[in-house]
């Protein structure tokens, strides 16, 4: 799951600096709105990218990592119970 939310991560950002360079390098030739609106659109890029990289799955436990055996057995166990 890490893998996947990491190359997500780095693809919206590579868009994000592609929307960039293309806004003031080509499309301001033609038109500074669209450049400008093509950079509006990638500033909002950045915090979505980060929520997705920092989102959890269900199944990482990721409050309990005490390394406690007693707690690890008692995780089981209740794990064990939903997926029956």
């Amino acid at each position: 799951m890490y893998a996947r939310r990491r190359h997500v991560y780095f693809a919206m950002m590579g868009t994000c600096i592609g929307l960039f360079v293309l806004a003031w390098a080509v499309v301001r030739l033609w038109s500074v709105p669209a450049a400008i609106g093509m950079c509006l659109a990638a500033m909002v890029i950045p915090p979505v990218a980060a929520v997705v990289a920092n989102r959890r799955g269900p199944d990482d436990r990721w409050w309990d990592e005490t390394g406690d055996p007693e707690s690890d057995r008692w995780w089981n166990e209740l794990d064990d119970r939903d997926h029956r």
